[in-house]
């Protein structure tokens, strides 16, 4: 059992049913100048996941964790995602996340945990590795919901209101 995978299933689970009652025009605010949207929050996620699909496949045919970046602000202004329906943006954003953690899920752990030393996780990670610093493919995975979890509480914050089951639970 991985716990960060049951993590992840449990709160795209959730997230997103709670997600789906918030009406189209509060997910279209943006909560200051220069700050994104929910949608455009929920956008990042997608493509964070997609990203980061690409990346776990293909760590688990070599020896290295060296993997592209990408153009985050760029990425989320040419798909479009302020104009995007948000219904679709969350269970598109729900169905990537299950897919990812099946797929975490059926990883043999000799490859999840298989250190490698050529990396650039202190380039590409949400929390950085230094790059002389050995690393595990399973330590990138679970990086990648801690990244999911800092933005569902911006979408929280964004919102006014406590979405995962961690914020509802220690609020009383």
């Amino acid at each position: 059992m991985i716990d960060y995978v049951d993590d992840l299933r449990a709160t795209v689970t959730h997230v997103s049913t709670r997600l789906l009652a918030v009406p189209e025009s509060d997910a279209a605010r943006h909560p200051a100048p220069g700050k994104w949207s929910s949608k455009e929050i929920i956008g990042h996620l997608i493509d964070s996941a997609a990203n980061n699909h690409l990346r776990f496949v293909r760590a688990q045919f070599t020896n290295d964790l060296v993997a592209p970046g990408y153009a985050q602000e760029d990425f989320v202004r040419v798909q479009q995602y302020q104009q995007a329906p948000w219904a679709e943006l969350v269970a598109l954003w729900r169905d990537y996340n299950l897919h990812l953690a099946r797929m975490i899920e059926a990883m043999p752990e000799a490859v999840r945990l298989r250190e490698r030393r050529e990396h650039n996780l202190d380039e590409i990670a949400w929390q950085p590795v230094p790059r002389d610093s050995p690393v595990t493919l399973d330590y990138f995975m679970a990086d990648y919901v801690a990244h999911l979890h800092h933005h569902v509480r911006q979408i929280e914050a964004a919102l006014g209101t406590a979405f995962s089951e961690r914020a509802a639970s220690s609020s009383g």
